[in-house]
């Protein structure tokens, strides 16, 4: 997949970035397409997108970067942690909140990290990756059954920061998006269709926060947008032409500008990597056919949209922009992972990786100076929705799957007398059209037998074998094809 750098390239990577400390600010937006970014999808993409078409003309756009899953909760929990969330409890679907964290007690995470190097560290938006509701006065814990929404005064003992955060605004997730927390406390109840506005609003004053120390600080911005409930703020309707998911996506993209802008008044632009990119695809509560219809795909030319194993379920826009380290208006085409930043974020300031931790990370810092990755990960694991399976080895892709693998038709259950596996030529059909699962039976079994290791082994990385949390993880959700 990726071919290793000479050592006087790696030696030049090294002393270029090495023990610097950058500011970072990470944003990642909620359902948001491969399509839905205009300079990705040129002659389908008809939302406005200016503040991210600009980042991506002062930095580098990777075009085949893909989240840790095909939705919401495991995505963010591979960014965060470096692992594949398919290793904990949860293998299939999202978290509903009022549980314990998913992120075990203990185990490193980019902001404890970041925390450790000297960096303040900080959440603004959407966590979803569970925590318990304390009442304030008795300490006992608020179920789900009974509170559809936490009440105000709600204690959190086991959130953002208790996981390297030093502060967090925001929200659980999406059926909780009235609950407005501050740091380890729900302080409020209002409406959903402020939490946009109120993220936008306290990524700037977090970052004008920070004129004039010395400390570099790690802006960690989940939004929640546009996944639904997909509620345009009123200056913000009618701006797309496209309805109200088109509205949305401005308003979000909107946030982007507003950060750039607040970096310029502090003196912080030339110090910052900003990272710009998505947690999965577009959603089909968008109304992926109506806009259509209007001349927008969501997904471009890929297959599929959120929580599909085709790559338009993970398959994500991914932008960096680090002035006077990237180069403007470049591109690069390496596969990469939403797992890879802890990686990154080590090399980056010439830090070792943490023990126990990032056992699925990969750095990209040499493609930044556009040489090739140095990977001893032999591919990149996709997963669905339902807890489908898919590895990817540079040109071929490996689907244990007989469809989508998701919500896009035909779903797992209309695929009856479907082959049980998919195998794709990405290099000549990134439409994932054309089934090779017969013709090349040397292909499935070398990427089968790469999935089965780096599952077995608890990690995809070279390094210690390492413990998934369950001891037994089925790679063959739709079942697995008979033996001949």
């Amino acid at each position: 997949m990726n071919r290793l750098l000479p050592l006087f390239f790696l030696s030049f990577v090294f002393q270029a970035f090495a023990g610097e400390k950058p500011n970072i600010v990470y944003v990642i937006c909620d359902d948001l397409g491969y399509g839905d970014i205009q300079c990705l999808n040129p002659k389908n993409g008809k939302i406005p997108t200016p503040h991210v078409d600009k980042l991506a003309s002062e930095g580098m756009t990777f075009t085949d970067a893909h989240s840790g899953s095909s939705v919401c909760t495991p995505t963010r929990y591979g960014l965060l942690t470096g692992r594949y969330s398919w290793r904990t409890k949860l293998q299939s679907g999202v978290v509903q909140g009022f549980s314990p964290c998913l992120i075990a007690q203990g185990r490193p995470t980019v902001a404890s990290f970041l925390k450790q190097q000297g960096y303040h560290t900080a959440i603004i938006g959407k966590w979803h990756l569970n925590f318990k509701y304390l009442d304030p006065k008795s300490g006992k814990e608020y179920s789900r059954k009974k509170h559809n929404t936490p009440p105000v005064g709600s204690k959190i003992p086991d959130g953002p920061l208790h996981r390297g955060f030093d502060h967090f605004r925001g929200f659980h997730h999406a059926r909780n998006m009235e609950a407005v927390i501050e740091d380890d406390k729900v302080v409020a109840h209002d409406p959903p269709v402020n939490m946009l506005p109120r993220l936008t609003r306290e990524s700037v004053d977090y970052i004008e926060s920070r004129k004039g120390k010395k400390e570099p600080f790690f802006l960690y911005v989940p939004l929640g947008s546009p996944h639904t409930p997909i509620l345009p703020s009123p200056e913000w309707e009618g701006k797309s032409g496209l309805g109200k998911y088109g509205d949305f996506v401005m308003q979000t993209e909107n946030v982007v500008g507003e950060i750039q802008a607040a970096l310029k008044r502090i003196g912080e632009t030339d110090n910052t990597l900003v990272v710009f990119t998505s947690d999965n695809g577009c959603s089909k509560a968008a109304g992926i056919g109506e806009l259509a219809g209007k001349g927008h795909i969501v997904s471009a030319h890929l297959r599929g949209s959120k929580a599909d194993l085709w790559d338009g379920g993970h398959r994500i826009p991914f932008i960096v922009k680090w002035p006077r380290k990237v180069k403007p208006g470049s591109q690069s085409d390496q596969l990469i992972c939403l797992t890879d930043l802890f990686a990154t974020v080590s090399e980056i300031l010439g830090s070792k990786l943490p023990k126990g931790s990032a056992e699925d990370s990969v750095s990209f810092l040499p493609a930044l100076s556009g040489k090739p990755i140095v990977s001893t990960r032999n591919g990149v694991i996709h997963h669905s929705i339902s807890g489908h399976f898919a590895y990817r080895q540079g040109q071929w892709k490996l689907l244990l799957a007989r469809a989508s693998g998701g919500w896009t038709s035909p779903k797992e259950s209309q695929a009856k007398g479907a082959l049980p596996a998919q195998l794709y030529d990405m290099k000549t059909d990134v439409g994932e059209k054309k089934n090779l699962y017969r013709e090349k039976p040397e292909v499935v079994a070398k990427l089968l037998a790469l999935l089965e290791k780096d599952v077995k082994r608890g990690r995809s990385t070279k390094g210690p074998a390492s413990k998934n949390d369950v001891s037994k993880i089925v790679l063959w959700k739709s079942g697995q094809p008979k033996a001949k």
